[in-house]
């Protein structure tokens, strides 16, 4: 078993979490916000593209992880799906740049409180 390989994928997991936590905060400070807020539909769809690729990068970290990086005859594979989710870790990281300029965080600024 490749170590380096296996504490990468399982790294790669760990921010994934992480960073699935922190869009779910952000959705949740947008919703509080309500239809008011500038950019609102703007910010639940780019959060919504976030998580969308987030569980795609998940599921392709399970299939990385669950194949033998030792036989030849499937590194090949690996090396695909390595590339396309590092594509979609990257696509993940943009669109969060995107929501962050958006300003998600919470006001307190609340009509009905």
């Amino acid at each position: 078993m490749n170590h380096y390989a296996t504490k990468k994928t399982v790294s790669e997991s760990m921010l994934d979490v992480a960073l699935l936590m922190a869009n779910a905060s952000q959705l949740k400070a947008v919703v509080e916000q309500g239809p008011d807020f500038r950019y609102y539909v703007t910010v639940i769809v780019l959060i919504s593209l976030s998580l969308f690729f987030q569980v795609l990068a998940g599921v392709l970290f399970v299939i990385m992880a669950r194949k033998d990086l030792n036989d030849v005859a499937s590194q090949r594979k690996l090396d695909t799906v390595n590339n396309v989710a590092t594509a979609v870790v990257f696509l993940t990281v943009i669109i969060n740049i995107f929501i962050t300029a958006f300003g998600v965080q919470k006001t307190g600024l609340y009509p009905w409180e």
